[in-house]
C-alpha cells in the first residue's frame, strides 16, 4: 500500500504527516505540483523485457505520452539474483540516487511490480512517497529529490522523459538525504 510520510527538512524525528489514504496522498502531492495516480496491475513474467512491460501497459503508456508529450519511455527491472555481481550492481545503482538531485526534465515513473521510495525535498519539508505496484508518480523538472530502492531491490518500473538526456541527474553539493529514514527502515514494519 502506498505510504506518504512528511517531515520538516531539519527534523527527521518529527513526522508531520503519515498517511496511506490515496485521496490524501493525491491532494498533498498535488500541492507540490506532483501528479500521483493508480493504474491496474498486470501480471508480468519473472524477468520481463522492457518491451513486454510496455506492451502490457500500452494503453496507459500511450495515454501518458499523449497527455505529457514524452518521447523517451522504457521499462527497467531490478530483480534479485543470488550472485555477488548482482549485489554489487544493485548497491551501485542504489548509491547513485541516494543523494539529492534534480533533473532538467519531468520524471514520471510507474511501478508495475515491487516498490521504491521517492523523497521530495520541497518548501522546507521532505515528502517520502513509498510507491508500490500500480503507482504512477510524476516528479516535476528541477524538483529536488532522491530515490531509494532498498538494499535488496525488487521492482519493475516504466520511466517517461521528454528526451533521452532527461534522466541525467544534477547532484546537490549538500544533501540532507542521509538524515532521513531509508527504504529498509520505512518498510521494515510493513
Amino acid at each position: 500500500m502506498t505510504l506518504l510520510t512528511v517531515w520538516p527538512d531539519t527534523d527527521p524525528a518529527t513526522e508531520l504527516v503519515t498517511t496511506d489514504d490515496p485521496d490524501e496522498i493525491t491532494e498533498i502531492l498535488a500541492g507540490l505540483g506532483v501528479r500521483f495516480a493508480r493504474w491496474r496491475v498486470v501480471p508480468l513474467p519473472a524477468h520481463p523485457a522492457s518491451d513486454e512491460v510496455l506492451t502490457a501497459y500500452r494503453s496507459e503508456v500511450d495515454g501518458v505520452i499523449a497527455a505529457e508529450g514524452y518521447t523517451f519511455v522504457d521499462a527497467v527491472a531490478m530483480t534479485p539474483e543470488d550472485s555477488p555481481e548482482w549485489r554489487e550492481e544493485a548497491a551501485r545503482a542504489r548509491a547513485k540516487f541516494l543523494s539529492e538531485h534534480t533533473h532538467d526534465d519531468d520524471e514520471d515513473r510507474f511501478f508495475a511490480r515491487g516498490s521504491g521510495i521517492f523523497y521530495l525535498h520541497v518548501d522546507g519539508k521532505v515528502h517520502a512517497v513509498l510507491c508500490e505496484a500500480g503507482d504512477l508518480l510524476s516528479v516535476p523538472a528541477k524538483t529536488t529529490h532522491w530515490f531509494d530502492m532498498g538494499t535488496n531491490p525488487d521492482y519493475v518500473s516504466i520511466r517517461f522523459f521528454h528526451d533521452d538526456d532527461g534522466w541525467v541527474a544534477d547532484f546537490l553539493a549538500d544533501s540532507v538525504a542521509h538524515r532521513f529514514p531509508t527504504f529498509d527502515q520505512i518498510t521494515a514494519g510493513r
